[in-house]
């Protein structure tokens, strides 16, 4: 009787065995799922360009979808996802304080999840065992951003109009709430203190990420304080840059006549800021680097839908807590801006 136990107790074993290598994926049968909070976001853009370039080498299926900036409308994409087989799903939140019901979505399911750009709270990552984050640190943005003015201040003389030994700027900040406005922001500030000055900020506002929204804001801001008091524009992120360069070159300024320059900074390094910093309009960005988060994120997204760990072995990226991929940030200068055309 003992023998006979032994032997059942051994098949169930070798029947889970096998029933788990039956149903083991290969990296060409993965569905990925993934969300994107609005396609017309330039640096998102550039993260799902690359999403699609990695998976076209991995050879599985990628689906990618535009929430619109209506989290109601990914919480329904998320749901189409996950009934129709998706393997695993891809989240850029319109909102991330939706990130736990999203998540629970996908525990529910049984299927990881990969959030990207928007971190969602400490919390909720702890809530799965099944859920990883892919983006930046955007304190080390903020830093950068700040450490950019600080360093053309102390290079030009000039730059202190009035002589007052403060730097007086605008700051442009973008979504309400969101992370990375608010911590590039805090540290962009706490730099420039740290490198040294006082400060006197003239202007403040939420311009979304959105070029237009940046525009109208700066070109109110110069109605408000008077253009000659600017010294300094800081944005939170390039579109948001380009937005008030296009504001400051309506009043002749930023096209070439060094007595009509302000200094403008923004955070992602996307084509158009090169562009603009070729042309001598915009002073320098952060290299938001959508490269490796696009990259990262199928990486992770394919190894755990294969049901593998999560590592540095199985992604090529390194893997803090278990959780969190962090891809730095590189300041981008006049200097070496080239490098990243």
């Amino acid at each position: 009787m003992l023998k006979l136990r032994k032997f059942f107790a051994l098949a169930a074993v070798l029947a889970v065995a096998f029933a788990g290598a039956a149903f083991a994926l290969e990296a060409d049968e993965v569905l990925v799922g993934a969300c994107i909070y609005k396609f017309d976001d330039t640096f998102m853009t550039g993260v799902r360009n690359n999403m699609k370039a990695e998976m076209d080498k991995i050879g599985g299926e990628l689906e990618i979808t535009d929430s619109q900036n209506r989290q109601p409308l990914q919480n329904d994409q998320v749901d189409a996802y996950i009934a129709k087989g998706a393997n695993v799903v891809i989240v850029n939140p319109v909102d991330r304080t939706a990130a736990l019901p999203l998540m629970e979505k996908a525990k529910a399911a049984g299927i990881p999840i990969v959030f990207i750009n928007r971190e969602p709270e400490a919390e909720v990552m702890q809530a799965y065992d099944k859920i990883w984050y892919d983006g930046a640190k955007a304190e080390e943005s903020g830093t950068q951003s700040g450490e950019l003015i600080v360093d053309y201040f102390k290079k030009n003389a000039g730059a202190d109009k009035n002589k007052d030994g403060k730097i007086q700027y605008i700051m442009l900040r973008g979504e309400q709430g969101h992370q990375d406005a608010v911590l590039r922001t805090e540290y962009s500030v706490k730099a420039m203190k740290d490198g040294g000055f006082e400060l006197e900020e003239l202007g403040s506002d939420t311009a979304n990420w959105d070029k237009v929204q940046a525009t109208d804001k700066m070109k109110g801001f110069i109605s408000a304080v008077g253009i000659e008091r600017i010294e300094a524009v800081l944005a939170n992120n390039d579109d948001m840059a380009l937005g008030a360069i296009e504001a400051l070159k309506s009043e002749g300024y930023n096209m070439g006549d060094p007595a009509k320059y302000i200094p403008v900074v923004g955070v992602d390094a996307t084509a158009p800021a090169l562009e603009a910093m070729s042309k001598g309009e915009m002073l320098g960005t952060v290299l938001n680097d959508a490269a490796n988060q696009g990259k990262a994120a199928v990486q992770v997204a394919v190894a755990a839908a294969m049901g593998k760990e999560v590592n540095k072995e199985t992604t090529g990226y390194e893997v803090t807590d278990g959780k969190y991929i962090w891809v730095p940030y590189r300041k981008v200068t006049s200097e070496n801006y080239k490098e990243f055309m």
